[in-house]
């Protein structure tokens, strides 16, 4: 079996990718914890460009990237393949299995998903199917409802409709949100508040959601032997004025994440039970992260991750740590299921 780390990608999003990517590799072609254990080939490396093309890419390279949140990654051998379809045509190794380290784009709403499941080739994570769903957030909600607290939410298709949306919420609600319909790593958030002025958005369509106040938390759930299992809650907290952004979340501006959260048990158990209910009514594999706000009257589901950051700033890595979960075993142990639904598919 070669383990590939498949990342990049066509969407802003790739810089994450990167830092993903790095800790894989890093983690993987590192020692093992145990001495007495059985050596393993190294993973390889596949950075799919944005221009489309797809490099092997020489994993010290990679590693030696310093500043991947911000700079764009340029491998130094040239492109193999033209495009993902073809390298992915013309595997040059045998019994591969993908570990995707992709985030938005098609990495993540299940384009990729989508190619890999016609050829027959295991890949980490979830699905074609739920990759969509959830990468699409009113299509997630949708799959929730019922089964969590949701706010109130409208899609906007046209950017000449986006003033007439954010006005009728703002009767009701005195705070909105505005969000990529699909996206992720926290870019292209507006919060609008009654009085204030709505921004002009060209990428539509567009979230129109109830600002739910209250404490920001965020829950990872990793498939075990008897189903999948909820990790430690995190809780994220920002310095008056600001957001949970790309540059709070990457880049540490005016944020603090704490796990375990310190909530009651009560608080607790509520946000674990939302993102299990999530990730079962997605019909997740392998792991996601749900994103809840922790409001006056409960829990409100925000969002579902697919492939939520793997860097060593993400969340889902400090919920690992948390738990007790060593970051070699969780990478090893979805290598293991990807490649075992294959083998329940055939």
């Amino acid at each position: 079996m070669t383990v590939i780390v498949l990342f990049g990608g066509l969407s802003d999003e790739r810089h994450v990718s990167v830092a993903s990517a790095q800790n894989i590799v890093r983690t993987l072609n590192g020692p093992r914890d145990r001495e007495t254990a059985q050596p393993r080939d190294p993973v390889l490396a596949w950075f799919w460009a944005p221009n489309g093309s797809v490099h092997d890419v020489n994993c010290d390279d990679l590693l030696a990237h310093p500043q991947p949140f911000t700079d764009d990654f340029h491998p130094s051998r040239p492109a193999i393949w033209p495009d993902l379809e073809m390298a992915l045509d013309t595997l040059p190794v045998d019994d591969p299995v993908f570990l995707l380290a992709f985030h938005g784009g098609e990495g993540e709403d299940g384009t990729v998903q989508r190619m890999m499941e016609a050829r027959g080739i295991p890949f980490t994570g979830s699905g074609s199917a739920s990759s969509a769903a959830a990468f699409d957030k009113e299509r997630a909600k949708e799959s929730v409802e019922g089964r969590v607290r949701l706010a109130e939410s409208r899609v906007v298709e046209d950017a000449r409709d986006i003033d007439r949306a954010v006005a009728e919420m703002l009767v009701r609600y005195e705070k909105i949100v505005l969000k990529p319909l699909a996206g992720g790593s926290s870019r292209g958030l507006f919060f609008v508040e009654r009085g204030g002025e709505t921004p002009a958005l060209e990428n539509v369509p567009y979230l129109v959601e109830q600002f739910i106040a209250g404490r920001e938390l965020t829950v990872g759930v990793v498939d075990g032997e008897d189903g999948p299992i909820a990790l430690p809650v995190l809780e994220i907290e920002t310095d008056p004025g600001l957001s949970f952004d790309y540059e709070g979340k990457y880049l540490g501006k005016g944020t603090r994440e704490i796990c375990p959260a310190k909530i009651s048990e009560v608080t607790r158990d509520e946000a674990q039970t939302a993102a299990l209910a999530a990730h079962i009514a997605l019909g997740c594999v392998g792991y996601s992260r749900t994103d809840l706000v922790a409001a006056d009257d409960g829990i409100y589901f925000i969002e579902l991750n697919t492939l939520p950051g793997l860097t060593t700033a993400s969340l889902l890595p400090q919920e690992l740590r948390a738990a007790g979960i060593g970051f070699r075993e969780f990478l090893e142990q979805q290598v293991a299921i990807a490649r075992n639904k294959r083998e329940t598919v055939r």
